[in-house]
């Protein structure tokens, strides 16, 4: 490829896959390397179906391509990869002119698609509804204050049910303040500060912090890299972030309304690049999973569960986890969601801290 060829390919956001005449691959892009979570190193000469397994009638479809010369494309078919659960997608086969029988398979997930849909019109109506908040949050703050102390001094003197009708106005005008203050952080989180630091030192104090509040009663398994460098990162913002996942997952696991396990998790996968404005990679080698093993997403949030006011639970904000997403893109990382019931996995990926950093 050429230089621009490259700059392209690296920035496509859909899966894709170049094969030779015999269906080996010899090509992913990174989307594609996301996708089956290996690297191309690892596909290179296999062949495709050992690696994906779509629902379709493949080498009919490839012998097509090849003898009209001419692209199809394939709606609505489950495909999935290895720790990967099927889901919908249209594949596109396409000749390519590099060398006789050479196809490029491109696949494109329906959840894409559908997200690029809403995506603009969500993402503007929730920066919106977050403006409105902070302009607000102080202003409501102030007479909520006055409703919970006028409602516990009239408790004093109330018993049965109209105790009960106090004790609901203090408890909703708690829930409506803890909201107004997680606004209020989502809006003004400030600027990271950001070194070297160790993600294990990191983890453990969220690991501590939870065993002895929220996750006391669920079993946390550590299964870390030792070798595993440092990031460039807020140590405390990024405690801040894995508290958020651990609470996330105790709930799942209390929602399974049986004890639970969490699995921490961190490695190092050279192969996971985050895509910049110009199109070339940023390399976020470092990776950190939390796994519990509660019932899942609910299927139609799973794709939006990062925006703001998009939760899972009865009464969810719907702000940590788009909290969580905004510290991890400020600090040039990356976070997905795998999620089937009985398992579902948070994965973070982080740049490596510079040398001099480390040094330092």
């Amino acid at each position: 490829m050429t230089a621009r060829e490259d700059i392209i390919w690296s920035a496509l956001p859909l899966p894709a896959f170049i094969l030779d005449a015999e269906n080996r691959i010899v090509e992913i892009n990174p989307a594609a390397e996301q996708f089956v979570n290996t690297s191309i190193r690892t596909l290179k000469g296999a062949q495709v179906w050992e690696r994906l397994a779509i629902d379709a009638l493949l080498p009919d479809a490839f012998a097509h391509v090849r003898a009209n010369h001419a692209e199809i494309v394939i709606n609505d078919v489950d495909v999935s990869a290895p720790r990967r659960p099927p889901i919908q997608c249209n594949i596109q086969i396409a000749p390519l002119k590099e060398a006789e029988g050479t196809l490029l398979l491109l696949i494109s997930p329906r959840e894409i698609a559908d997200r690029l849909g809403r995506a603009q019109s969500s993402k503007s109506a929730a920066k919106a509804a977050i403006g409105m908040a902070e302009m607000l949050a102080h202003e409501i703050k102030n007479p909520l204050a006055g409703i919970t102390g006028a409602a516990q001094l009239l408790s004093m003197g109330l018993e049965g049910g109209d105790l009960e009708l106090t004790d609901l106005i203090v408890a909703e005008s708690r829930r409506i303040v803890k909201l107004l203050e997680q606004v209020e952080q989502f809006g003004n989180l400030r600027a990271p500060e950001r070194r070297a630091v160790n993600l294990h030192d990191l983890l453990e104090r969220a690991r501590r912090s939870a065993s002895v509040g929220f996750a006391a009663k669920l079993h946390i398994v550590e299964d870390y890299d030792p070798s595993l460098p440092p990031t460039y990162a807020d140590g405390d913002q990024l405690v801040q972030v894995f508290l958020n996942l651990l609470k996330n997952a105790a709930e799942a696991c209390d929602r399974a309304q049986r004890g639970g396990t969490i699995r921490l998790r961190t490695f190092y996968d050279q192969s996971i690049r985050r895509r910049r404005a110009d199109g070339t990679g940023l390399p976020v080698p470092l990776q950190v999973e939390i796994t519990d093993d509660g019932p899942g997403l609910p299927a139609e949030i799973a794709g939006d569960i990062f925006e703001p006011f998009v939760s899972g639970r009865e009464n969810g904000t719907g702000l940590g986890l788009a909290l969580v997403s905004k510290i991890i893109s400020e600090h040039d990382g990356l976070i997905a969601v795998e999620s089937a019931p009985g398992r579902t996995t948070f994965r973070i990926s982080l740049p490596l801290a510079p040398k001099q950093t480390e040094d330092d």
